[in-house]
């Protein structure tokens, strides 16, 4: 197995499981961006239905921009903290294309946005919009409803260019964790967490 796809595998056992050790940080990016360049000259096989499924974030890096912003706060790249948990989820409608589920879970707060996605498959490339928003404390709902645009913005999705909308990147795609780099230049790290 590739060593750097082996510290990130680590790294991901780390975040779903206590007793595994995480990698250093800044070995961890040197690892993401390993993978990033390999995974240039290699063709795609991957389809939307490769993501389909619930992921927890384990590691980030902030753009440069963001990093020297932030300066030794961000640094390369760090770990979520373990009072935090960010999942992504993924369901496809059709070929190459369903919904992304982004859900923040702080103590008994919940954060959900989830909208329309397409995924790119010569690129491995995945195009979303988040125009639906749920806020809840405690299991109450506390707003349930369309954010950005909303319904209008679904319908008009599928027919607006990469370059008009966020994406990610994916140059990692397995069954156990994705890495991306997203629009705004920054990498991240999830392990799968549930089917």
């Amino acid at each position: 197995m590739n060593s750097s796809l082996a510290l990130l595998e680590q790294a991901a056992q780390a975040i779903l499981q206590r007793g595994v050790s995480k990698p250093p940080g800044d070995e961890l990016v040197t690892a993401l961006l390993d993978l990033e360049k390999e995974a240039r000259y290699q063709k795609s096989s991957h389809c939307f239905r490769d993501l389909v499924g619930t992921w927890r974030l384990c590691f980030i890096t902030g753009t440069k921009k963001a990093r020297n912003r932030a300066g030794i706060v961000l640094g390369a790249g760090r770990y979520l903290f373990s009072g935090i948990k960010i999942e992504i989820g993924f369901q496809e409608t059709i070929s190459d294309q369903g919904e992304i589920d982004n859900i923040v879970q702080v103590g008994t707060v919940r954060l959900s946005v989830k909208g329309p996605a397409k995924f790119l498959s010569k690129k491995n490339l995945l195009a979303f919009d988040f125009t639906q928003m749920r806020v809840q404390i405690l299991g109450m709902t506390l707003y349930d409803g369309y954010i950005r645009g909303g319904k209008a913005s679904e319908e008009s999705f599928y027919q607006k260019q990469i370059g008009q909308q966020a994406f990610f990147a994916y140059f990692v795609i397995n069954p156990q964790i994705l890495a991306a780099r997203g629009k705004g230049g920054g990498l991240a790290l999830w392990a799968k967490s549930h089917a």
